[in-house]
């Protein structure tokens, strides 16, 4: 139950409208404000963003350690390059403030309304508009995930948690909710969540009041947030036990080193950068290439499988340099390099050498009120993997077990013509897809950002965002300047486009390398990643494909468009004239002259 609007000095059936909503101010959400602003000198719009500030996944995203994994240079956008970022791989602390100085320097902050929940959105089809509505959340409850605000709603009452609601109309809509938001809850199968004394909470939402010196901690996952969490546990949170528990092992890759070493490049970066124009975004180009290459790793052709022969010997050896030998089976995977998200890691593996530190492959069973019981869970076991089921004193439970990736738009409801939801069509198509990662038929005038199948799995997701942005700002750009009422994806270039994608996943490594990951569902649709190098997908996002859509033309943009059309075949008539005039005159010539015309 919402909490009743609160009354405005106009009617009810008033409603506030903006010629653009987007929905997020992450990443996605400031890149496509900044992009209206600068290629289009728009700025009639309007960001909803539910958490309590700016920034999206690393606004929410505060535990230790956390941090970029790709080079900042390349890790940003190419219209906001950085030339002070104080690391190659900076924390998620300054990758924040640097979202905050886009904001700053493209004058956003009053174009953006925090702590606003967007939960409907439906497409009216008489007005060629979005009806959206808006519930306005008590500060801080939108850093809370959705079930634990209907949690605190059930128990404390909707006014704990929202403050009002309201309609918005919009004529374009953008989503850029971000994907690692919405984390996963506590495992279904898990029985004494209820009993626990301790605390428990996810890595995405982590708690600043629970003091973990001289605790017992159990970590609940071995992906990229458990390998940059662990380690600080260990140096910086004065921990008396930590127990990580692995359902699979992950490939581990050396991180990158930049030019000059660490300190090196600390020291020398920013000065070089701010002092040589064209530095810095050169470099870029550089490190764009350099990453763009490792697709090879992910392709089924005979190279691709002979570059990740090598590449598994490679990281099977800085296992054996870097981590304690008696984990070295049980962290040697059994699946293919590349087949789920790699880490790229400095410290969790030295980490394991910690005395306080016990990883293990024993999932997670119950719990009661002070401890943790442990039990074999995996269908296969390395045969130095503890078999025998166990109870661990337990302070604190952290879940680093990802988040609701492959249900998209969760728990936001989209609803286009014939009321069909953005759900329902996946569900009968077999999984989420959209064409290009922004679109999809039946839903005009809306477009994604980070949709199904526009993550590279090896590159930059900024520059796979700004592709999004660049494709669907030159559809958008006639809507805003009223040239078009309406723009709908044809239903034959949608399934074109999701058969072309499934099929060249259907041998890369994500899905047939062997592991569960989040990049497939249950039923084995990859939703996920984009199959092609992130390069051909800046090319394919240059310039839209016209024939695949259905525009509803204004008569202005008739206008617009029967101007152009006449201008281009006055163009050609008049090349035409000239050249064939030109050489018609010079036949008359040679006819004129006999001597001429019999050399010719």
């Amino acid at each position: 139950m919402l909490a009743p609007s609160k009354p405005r000095g106009y009617g009810s059936s008033d409603n506030t409208f903006y010629p653009m909503v987007i929905l997020g101010a992450g990443m996605g959400g400031i890149g496509m404000a900044c992009q209206l602003k600068d290629k289009l000198g728009f700025d009639q719009f309007r960001l909803f963003e539910r958490q309590s500030g700016i920034g999206g996944t690393w606004w929410i995203n505060r535990y230790p350690g956390v941090a970029c994994d790709i080079p900042a240079i390349f890790y940003s956008f190419s219209f906001h390059q950085n030339p002070n970022w104080s690391s190659f791989f900076p924390s998620g602390e300054e990758i924040l403030r640097y979202q905050q100085s886009i904001v700053e320097k493209y004058q956003l902050i009053d174009k953006i309304q925090l702590n606003s929940d967007v939960v409907h959105c439906q497409w009216d089809d008489f007005k060629n508009e979005w009806e959206i509505t808006v519930r306005h959340l008590v500060p801080g409850m939108g850093d809370l995930s959705a079930a634990e605000r209907q949690k605190r709603a059930n128990l404390d009452g909707p006014d704990s948690v929202y403050i009002s609601s309201e309609i918005v109309r919009c004529k374009v809509l953008v989503s850029a909710v971000g994907g690692l938001v919405e984390p996963r809850g506590w495992p279904s199968d898990v029985a004494g969540h209820d009993k626990f004394q301790g605390e428990i909470f996810h890595s995405a939402r982590w708690n600043e009041n629970v003091n973990l010196s001289g605790k017992n901690v159990l970590v609940v996952g071995t992906g990229c947030s458990a390998a940059q969490i662990v380690p600080k546990l260990l140096a910086e949170r004065g921990v008396k036990r930590v127990t990580q528990v692995m359902r699979e092992a992950p490939w581990v890759v050396p991180r990158l080193t930049p030019p000059f070493g660490d300190e090196g490049w600390n020291k020398l970066a920013p000065r070089l950068f701010s002092t040589i124009p064209g530095l810095m975004n050169f470099l870029r180009k550089i490190v764009a290439i350099q990453i763009d290459a490792t697709f090879a790793y992910f392709g089924a052709s005979e190279s691709s499988q002979r570059a990740r022969e090598k590449l598994r010997d490679d990281l099977l050896a800085h296992l054996h340099k870097t981590a304690p030998t008696k984990y070295h089976q049980i962290l040697t995977p059994n699946y293919d390099v590349g087949c789920k998200r790699r880490i790229f890691d400095t410290d969790w593996f030295p980490s394991l050498s910690d005395p306080r530190l016990e990883l293990t492959t024993l999932g997670l069973k119950s719990v009661n009120s002070t401890a943790a019981i442990l039990a074999p869970s995996r269908k296969t076991h390395p045969s130095e993997a503890q078999m025998e089921e166990r109870e661990i004193p337990c302070d604190v439970i952290i879940l680093a077990n990802g988040f609701e990736v492959s249900s998209w738009f969760h728990p936001l409801m989209v609803v286009g013509l014939d009321e069909k939801s953005l759900n329902s069509v996946f569900d009968k198509r077999g999984g989420p897809q959209m064409y290009k990662g922004t679109a999809l038929d039946g839903f005009p005038n809306f477009f994604a950002l980070f949709g199904p199948n526009s993550f590279s799995g090896h590159s930059s997701v900024i520059l796979g965002l700004e592709n999004q942005i660049t494709h669907a700002i030159k559809l958008i750009r006639p809507l805003l300047q009223n040239d078009i009422s309406k723009i709908n994806l044809k239903t034959e270039a949608a399934l074109s486009y999701n058969q072309e994608i499934q099929a060249a996943l259907k041998n890369m490594v994500w899905n047939s390398g062997g592991c569960s990951s989040w990049y497939l569902s249950s039923d084995g649709h990859n939703s996920v990643n984009y199959p092609y190098s992130m390069l051909w997908q800046s090319w394919t996002c240059l310039y839209p494909t016209w024939s695949h859509w259905n525009v509803s033309w204004t008569l202005q943009g008739r206008r617009k468009r029967n101007v152009r059309i006449f201008r281009r075949l006055a163009i050609l008539i008049t090349i035409t004239y000239f050249l064939f005039n030109t050489r018609w005159n010079h036949l008359l010539s040679l006819l004129r002259n006999r001597e001429s015309w019999k050399t010719y």
